[in-house]
Order: C-alpha cells, then structure tokens, then sequence
C-alpha cells in the first residue's frame, strides 16, 4: 500500500532502537526524508546499520530549548516538519504508589508526558501553517489497564491519551491530525531489561522469565508472546499517512488483547 508520504518530513523521538527505529524504517520504506533524535550520547550505530538515509540529533526533551532546536534543525536541513512520532520514554520507577518518592513521579511526567507537550509547541505550529500535519504518541496498555506497582507510568501515559484527544480537538480543523498508539509488552530495550531484572530476581533463564511473566501479569495477550517492534511500527506508519485522514483523536491498541475490556 502507497502511504502517500513520499517526501514528507518525519521526526522521530526515541529513535535509536526499539519502536522508534523500525517506525524510521518503514517510513523511509515510503520515501519519507528521516530526522531522528534520542538522549544524548546515543549509540546510533543500530541505525546507521539499518538505514541509509537519515539525520539524527542528540537531545534531552525535557528541556523546552532542545526540543525547539530539534524541530528547527529538521525544518532548516530537511525543508519542513510533516510528521511527529513520539515514542520516547522511560519505565519510571516501580513501587506501592503511596511509597513512590516526589522525584520519581516528576521524573515519569517530565519525560514519558511533557516531553510530548513539549514537542507538539514547536512541531504542531509548523504543520498548521502548511496545513498538513500526523503526530502519533506511543502510550501504553497501562493508560487503560493500570498495573498498581507501575503507577508512576500508569498515569503519565494516561495523561498523554488524554492531551492525545484534547489537540486532536482543536488541530484538526487545520488538517493536522493527532492520534496515540497504545502497545502491550513488546520486545524492546525497556522490556528487555524489566525481564532481566525478573531473571535475576527469580535465578531463571530471560526466556522462563518471560513465559512466567506473560503467564501471571499479561494472561490477555491470546499470542503468549512479546509483541515485535515491527508490528507496532506498522500501525504507527499507517496513522502517519494520508491514508489515515479520517483518522484523528484515536488511540491504536496493538495489544493481542493484553487489555481485556471493550475499546471504549
């Protein structure tokens, strides 16, 4: 299928691995001109492997200057900024969510919601003025289906739907559209090392480790496994195109059923 993107401008945040890279390959795929950013001092030597048309900028996005610098270099190097796919963010710290210090409720806002606030300032006012634009979010399955001892995650990602479905309200007038995608314990670097932890904790192997983890916290997922970077990718690519243009103010589940109620 023709994505329509050929050309078009696409920022990707969080891009060095995991979502974010196979997003970045899929759209390059369609002839999309790439801009990819992540933390500082990023290994990016994944993505120079896998793909050979593309630019890349380090940059910490809790900070409002970085991200307006992001969007600048991308519209001076690039020619425009069409597409927003956001897909940074942390685990953030795990506990009772009585007992969860101030600092590491701060630290999941900062980065896994006001990160994406942040970006939407810049990015969102360049697609209005071209009257063209696709931001797409990387919630999470915790936004609707809250795990107590994540809590911290939980609510910033709820947050993040939330601010999802509030632009989407007043951008889409301007042919900017807004959309979330909401995965389920896919195989990623942060996954990776929430296993490894439990590996380590349990004294088993990182595949037993998985198998009991899907069997006692994720029993909704119908295919038993971790999802695959490259499946969310697929969703992520099509809500960026034009042939998503009667798509705005959604959230994408790419669950396998880990959530197990209606889609409301």
């Amino acid at each position: 299928m023709d994505l329509q993107i050929n050309d078009r401008v696409a920022i990707i945040t969080g891009a060095s691995s995991g979502i974010g890279l196979e997003t970045a390959k899929l759209l390059s795929a369609e002839g999309a001109k790439l801009f990819l950013t992540d933390l500082p001092e990023t290994d990016w030597s994944d993505v120079q492997d896998q793909l050979s048309d593309h630019e890349t900028i380090d940059a910490d996005l809790t900070d409002q200057s970085q991200c307006k610098n992001v969007i600048q270099k991308a519209v001076d190097s690039l020619g425009g900024c069409d597409i927003l796919i956001h897909t940074a963010g942390i685990t953030g710290e795990k506990g009772h969510p009585l007992e969860v210090p101030d600092q590491a409720w701060q630290t999941a806002w900062d980065i896994d919601f006001f990160s994406a606030v942040r970006m939407c300032r810049v990015a969102v006012p360049v697609m209005r003025e071209n009257k063209w634009g696709r931001c797409v979010f990387v919630t999470s399955e915790n936004a609707v289906q809250p795990y107590a001892e994540e809590a911290v995650y939980n609510c910033a990602k709820a947050s993040l739907d939330c601010f999802v479905k509030n632009l989407s309200k007043v951008e889409g007038e301007h042919n900017v559209h807004i959309n979330s995608v909401a995965p389920a314990f896919i195989e990623t670097p942060m996954t990776d090392g929430m296993m490894q932890q439990r590996a380590k904790q349990q004294g088993v192997e990182l595949e037993e480790a998985v198998e009991s983890f899907l069997a006692e916290e994720r029993p909704g997922i119908t295919s038993a496994r971790r999802g695959r970077p490259e499946e969310v990718a697929s969703v992520i690519a099509l809500l960026c195109s034009e042939r998503a243009s009667f798509i705005n103010g959604s959230n994408y589940r790419v669950d396998c059923g880990s959530v197990m109620t209606a889609n409301y």
